[in-house]
């Protein structure tokens, strides 16, 4: 069983300090929800824990692994709130490119991924040319090849209309079912088993 413990963590952001002596644990199977204000750091708490920015005090153990190892890195997927794709790429290119710097080796059918979030046929298209709700769709696509054991989603339901919500919401069931963890940030209620709570 697989555990992410966060100790006194304290981030400041210029002379604004947004959270000091944050602790708390989670284990495989569970999810974590991160609410708060806008500003409140729930972004800088994910990308912190991604090894993407750097923090004040306090210490992050991952299986006894230290922030930012090799096998800390491997077992991490982080999704940013702005969908990080490639306007000049198709879907089906820019989903490559992604699991290629994930470091998935596996067989991978991207169609099928696209297909899970309601994108089936947009393989070709240009992600340049799609809506912001397409666009995130893409990046959620991702969570249907991911082997990542613990995932980072920052605001993953916003630009999604209802059904996109129950198939993420189901996703990341399974995932916590299957021994995973999930840390996200939301400003929307949401359905998820196994949810412990968090706010900043």
């Amino acid at each position: 069983m697989s555990k992410l413990i966060v100790n006194n963590l304290s981030c400041q952001k210029g002379y604004n300090l947004l959270f000091e002596n944050l602790s708390f644990e989670i284990n495989s199977g569970e999810a974590l929800r991160v609410s708060g204000p806008n500003g409140s750091g729930k972004t800088s708490l994910l990308r912190i824990i991604a090894g993407l920015s750097s923090f004040e005090t306090g210490q992050i153990d991952y299986d006894s692994y230290k922030l930012n190892s090799e096998k800390y890195k491997l077992d991490f997927l982080y999704l940013g709130h702005l969908a990080s794709l490639s306007p000049e790429l198709t879907c089906i290119e820019n989903l490559k490119y992604s699991s290629l710097l994930e470091g998935e080796s596996i067989e991978i059918d991207y169609s099928l991924a696209l297909q899970h979030v309601g994108l089936e046929n947009y393989e070709n298209d240009l992600v340049g040319t799609l809506s912001a709700g397409q666009k995130k769709r893409i990046a959620l696509s991702l969570l249907f090849i991911s082997q990542s054991k613990v995932w980072l989603l920052d605001e993953p339901f916003s630009a999604l209309d209802s059904n996109a919500i129950r198939i993420i919401e189901k996703r990341i069931d399974e995932h916590c079912n299957n021994g995973g963890i999930c840390i996200f940030t939301t400003h929307q209620e949401c359905n998820i088993k196994n949810l412990k709570e968090i706010s900043l």
